[in-house]
């Protein structure tokens, strides 16, 4: 049945591209559905060569509905003569270099069939990247990809209410983890906090209400790495905010804005006091000796091979026997035949680990190149709205690198997705900075209000 309908799926690219090609404006639509799609991941896609029990990074080759749309939206961009580049920034060619680098671990891999499904994933993720980077080259239509990210907090937030009421102790929303699902709160929760305090409530309310979306979402989750690292990543996003004058009138309105969000926290934490402590003070001790255990075989597999790795997406087979690398690093679990060993709690030493020191530093050189390039929009795009969006990718992905020296969510589907769109964002926002600011300053009077930062209404024009 499945692949009968993934048939049926793929012959309608071909005509919805011809359809988006007819009519411009419907381009958005199918975005919306990449979106929406991401709330509904495991429904909207299949695994061929399918292994479920499998613990490691990919257990099939996995297409989506995301993809899909990708791939419609990537060919309206070429039908329209938008020819999107290949290779189209400094962050793109870091990841094909990082992709290009865990290749040679297919070399040393006891199981290459998952190989090839975790780089059929990278695949995929570098065409999302380009679509949306085609589609906000075609459409100049930034403010429906927010639109959506909004819509996604909040549907988020909803399954989180209901998953509350419903006596969940720690509930994960749209993701398959409460972790995964504060990573990806990160970002999106930091960038409407950006707007938020440029804005005001009157200004964006969509965003103020993603915004508290957001954060409510994340701290309901318990998570410790969420409830550490939100206020980091919101203090970013005030020094770069109150370092460039926004929101306009000084620190007189900066102060407004936050009162009540911190009055709105502070009721909140209160009421989540006790279960917070519990949850610090009761943390199993096994937990913690799991996750240094497990990094000390990532070690030992790094130090037999430092250059290719053990294999892409193999961990889940050289963690068990007849492979000996739990016993070299002194792990020795109360196991029986059927036991499978879980995944090193860090993506740093996953990629290490799988694929090599080389591949390692590279990824680390494609994320680093990302946060340096949102702190210099920030500077390039001052005064404008989307200085807004610079700035809570700042502190979004600042939170999200550190937590993932402790979890290797950012090898997942969705979060890398979401991780994807906000990159191409970003390199969208770099290739026209210049024409960007001026259209944003030029484009409405001198006004002192609350709106003075606020997007003009629809798609921004084409020079």
């Amino acid at each position: 049945m499945k692949y009968a309908v993934f048939a049926i799926a793929a012959l309608g690219v071909p005509p919805l591209a011809f359809l988006l090609y007819l009519n411009r404006r419907w381009m958005r639509y199918v975005l919306w559905g990449m979106v929406a799609a991401l709330c509904l991941y495991q429904e909207t896609a299949i695994n061929f060569w399918s292994f479920e029990e499998y613990r490691g990074s990919a257990r099939g080759m996995e297409i989506s509905v995301v993809y899909l749309f990708a791939v419609a939206l990537l060919l309206v961009a070429t039908l329209r003569r938008t020819r999107p580049r290949l290779v189209p920034s400094t962050g793109a060619r870091l990841y094909l270099l990082y992709f290009l680098l865990c290749l040679p671990s297919w070399g040393t891999a006891a199981e290459t069939l998952f190989c090839w499904m975790e780089t059929w994933k990278m695949a995929m993720m570098y065409l999302t990247y380009l679509a949306v980077l085609a589609y906000l080259e075609t459409t100049d239509d930034l403010k429906s990809v927010l639109r959506a990210f909004a819509a996604f907090a909040v549907w988020n937030f909803l399954l989180v209410v209901r998953a509350h009421f419903g006596g969940v102790y720690q509930p994960h929303g749209v993701f398959p983890h409460q972790n995964s699902m504060v990573m990806a709160l990160h970002l999106v929760g930091s960038v409407f906090f950006a707007f938020y305090i440029a804005k005001g409530v009157r200004g964006g309310r969509l965003e103020a209400i993603a915004f508290v979306a957001a954060a409510a979402a994340a701290v309901r989750s318990y998570s410790r790495a969420a409830i550490a690292l939100m206020p980091l990543s919101y203090a970013l996003v005030l020094v770069l905010l109150w370092w460039k004058g926004m929101p306009r009138g000084g620190g007189l309105r900066l102060v407004r804005r936050l009162l009540p969000v911190a009055l709105a926290g502070a009721i909140g934490l209160s009421l989540m006091l006790p279960r917070i402590i519990e949850r610090f003070q009761t943390a199993p001790e096994a937990s913690k000796n799991t996750r240094v255990e497990l990094a000390n075989c990532a070690w030992e597999m790094i130090k037999d091979e430092p250059w290719r790795g053990i294999g892409i997406n193999n961990w889940g087979i050289k963690i068990n026997p007849p492979y000996d690398y739990a016993e070299r690093a002194g792990r020795h679990p109360n196991r029986d035949a059927d036991f499978r060993d879980g995944i090193v709690e860090t993506v740093y030493l996953l990629v290490g680990a799988e694929c090599g020191l080389p591949a390692l530093v590279c990824m680390i050189l494609w994320f680093l190149s990302y946060l340096v390039l949102a702190v210099r929009l920030v500077w390039r795009l001052a005064g404008t709205w989307y200085a807004c969006l610079a700035a809570g990718l700042v502190g979004g992905l600042t939170a999200s690198y550190l937590q993932s020296c402790l979890e290797w969510v950012l090898r997942q589907q969705v979060n890398l997705l979401i991780l994807m769109f906000f990159f191409a964002i970003l390199d969208y926002l770099n290739a026209h900075a210049a024409r960007l600011a001026d259209t944003a300053r030029a484009g409405r009077p001198r006004r002192t209000t609350d709106e003075e930062s606020a997007p003009p209404s629809g798609a921004l024009p084409r020079p």
